[in-house]
């Protein structure tokens, strides 16, 4: 029966946003989920979790009215003339669309006006154009919210307003994409992996966005710390089934681990009472009574909940990694740039045995292009990168399977890399069965690759890079698209491993539950060796940030006092006393431009300003250094005198 959508007129005291009613689905012999009943209140910061390939993706484009429904009498109600956004996993936009099309695709007539002045303004020699959307800009008093949408695309860093969407990366349309969302300032967000291809500033910037009031939130996300700084409410979707947990992600851990245990209690139990009734149904006469029969059909309620798995959702990782030698992986004081921008500048460092690093730094500043001179992909400009004897790396990477163009049975990709692996103790693991260990049974062994979710081509990506057997794993983002579940195994797995791990991550979580130290990219090709927990290393910069900004708030004040010329004492000789009177006047005129020009140096530091507020503080300057160039030549003429 197909999903009926419906709007909830009526007020009740938490102000009901969503409601889901019995809503289920199914893909062929396959049930995601059965008859599952929810319900969102305003504010509401809730977090959906399941391992992949469970259905999370699927649930939520079922609640944002991309997916169809199943179900007896099932519904979805959301209530009447709230504004909803969806953030998918993969955004698509029109192809003939750049940049500024896309993120201000809108039907709202300020959002039309805001696009107007910004296409005014990359063509400003149409003076008529421009003219006319400062006007309508006015008309809409939309100078504010303008403010507020180059503030969104400013922490996104969505710059080139030009460029066409076919030219973007996966990460640029996911940002694009969200940049719109928030534009467009819905009142209900459903945000899957909201997080995925931001870098650390831009997660925390959202954190504080998503943090007010007045939004109320549904999303699917790996990132544990986002999850439980923003989240009221966590749901699991276990075998079908949709469990709610008040609170955030240690609350959710601690509950889960309860239900877990009370689950295996009552298992045990129904197990117990099924082997009775299995001893009476074997030795039960032929001639059944109305009682018998009843009591058969209730044996097979029994023997179907006795059968219930409740471990099939963790992974196995028994890799080992193979012996690393004494010398490892030495960088001698490399660099490298492309023209004018400088990635890495004389790094030296050497590393040691078991060490797990993390590397931070905003997107752009060459991340990638390191870990490419580590497994030597790239080459150094200069310096030297030299790995040792018995070095086996495991790279994975952002971009994940790479089938060179041709599709793959999920078997067939396994096996091409071996047939089996070596454990310890001379046991071996054949291909099948650790795809087994990867939640793959062998039925879906024979799936294509292209027709896996996101997160299950993660994981058997994950799992081609463990079958090499490395000693020194590189993972560039392993979190994307990567369950909770998953990651807590991997997380547990990698605590363990004898090697070096390297790991590019926006998870916070990860890296500080995985990393003795840090490599932070600041910039400019600077990179600096951090002693401690990402958490330890953001206390630090954020204290550091606030005191640059009280220096700042001092400073134009102290250099005001320090730039005012010098109070200069004359004779009568050589002064009219109207000059004398005139070249006081200047001295403090002159302190008072001095002032006012370097408050307006301070205000272009401010993130959050729009280009009107831009050309009209520039003009202003301009009229400030005029004027001050102007009274200094008189004040020094008159000094002369």
């Amino acid at each position: 029966m197909p999903t009926q959508f419906n709007h909830l007129n009526q007020f009740n005291d938490h102000v009901n946003y969503l409601t889901l009613e019995n809503i289920t689905k199914s893909y062929g012999e396959k049930t995601l989920f059965r008859n599952v009943n929810l319900q969102v209140n305003k504010g509401q910061k809730v977090a959906l979790i399941a391992k992949n390939g469970s259905g999370k993706t699927t649930l939520m484009r079922v609640i944002a009215g991309t997916e169809p429904g199943e179900g007896e009498n099932a519904k979805i109600q959301f209530r009447k003339d709230i504004r909803i956004g969806y953030l998918p996993q993969e955004p698509e936009f029109h192809p003939s669309h750049n940049a500024l099309d896309a993120v201000f695709d809108s039907d709202t007539e300020t959002i039309k006006a805001i696009r107007r002045y910004e296409l005014a303004l990359l063509h400003p020699n149409d003076e008529q154009e421009l003219q006319a959307a400062l006007s309508r800009m006015d008309d809409l008093k939309a100078w504010d919210y303008e403010s507020k949408v180059k503030e969104i695309l400013f922490k996104l860093r969505i710059t080139n307003l030009e460029q066409p969407v076919t030219t973007l990366s996966g990460g640029q349309k996911k940002r694009l994409a969200l940049a719109k969302l928030l534009i467009e300032e819905p009142e209900f967000l459903i945000l899957d992996e909201p997080t995925n291809h931001l870098d650390l500033d831009m997660i925390e910037w959202l954190e504080v966005y998503l943090k007010q009031p007045n939004l109320t939130l549904f999303m699917v996300t790996h990132d544990r710390y986002f999850m439980e700084r923003i989240c009221d409410n966590i749901l699991e979707l276990d075998r079908g089934e949709l469990y709610k947990y008040t609170g955030g992600y240690k609350d959710f851990l601690e509950k889960r681990a309860l239900r877990l245990e009370n689950e295996a209690i009552e298992l045990d139990k129904t197990q117990k009472v099924y082997k009775k009734e299995l001893e009476w149904m074997r030795r039960m006469p032929q001639a059944r009574s109305t009682k018998a029969n009843a009591r058969i059909d209730r044996f097979y309620d029994i023997e179907d909940k006795a059968s219930k798995r409740l471990d099939a959702d963790a992974i196995q990782i028994e890799i080992k990694g193979q012996r690393l030698g004494g010398k490892i992986l030495e960088l001698h004081y490399v660099s490298k740039a492309y023209g004018d921008l400088k990635l890495v500048k004389d790094f030296h460092y050497k590393f040691k045995k078991g060490e797990k690093v993390g590397i931070v730094g905003k997107n752009g500043v060459g991340k990638t292009t390191f870990l490419h001179m580590l497994t030597g992909e790239e080459r150094p400009d200069t310096g030297r990168v030299i790995p040792g004897e018995t070095v086996v790396f495991g790279y994975y990477t952002q971009e994940g399977i790479n089938l060179g163009g041709s599709d793959k049975r999920m078997i067939d990709f396994i096996k091409d890399i071996a047939e089996y692996i070596p454990l310890d103790k001379g046991q071996k693991l054949t291909a099948a069965s650790l795809l087994e260990r990867f939640l793959f049974t062998r039925e879906q062994q024979q799936v294509y690759i292209s027709q896996l979710s996101g997160g299950e081509r993660r994981r058997l990506y994950l799992l081609s890079i463990l079958m090499r057997n490395p000693n020194f794993l590189i993972l560039d983002e392993p979190t994307n698209d990567l369950d909770v579940m998953t990651l807590n195994v991997l997380e547990e797995w990698l605590q363990e491993f004898p090697g070096c791990v390297v790991i590019v991550s926006h998870d916070r979580f990860l890296l500080d539950k995985l990393c003795d130290h840090l490599f932070v990219f600041e910039g400019n090709g600077q990179i600096k060796d951090y002693n401690g927990r990402y958490m330890d290393y953001r206390a630090e910069q954020v204290e550091r940030e606030r005191e640059m900004k009280q220096q700042q708030a001092i400073a134009p004040a102290t250099k005001a006092a320090e730039q005012a010329p010098a109070p200069v004492r004359t004779t009568a000789s050589g002064l009219t006393n109207k000059e004398k009177n005139e070249l006081k006047k200047l001295e403090r005129e002159i302190a008072e431009l001095e002032e006012r020009k370097a408050k307006l140096h301070e205000k272009f530091t401010q993130t959050n300003l729009s280009l009107a507020d831009i050309d009209k503080m520039t003009k202003e300057l301009q009229q400030v250094e005029s004027s001050l160039e102007e009274k200094e030549m008189r004040w020094l003429e008159l000094s002369d005198m």
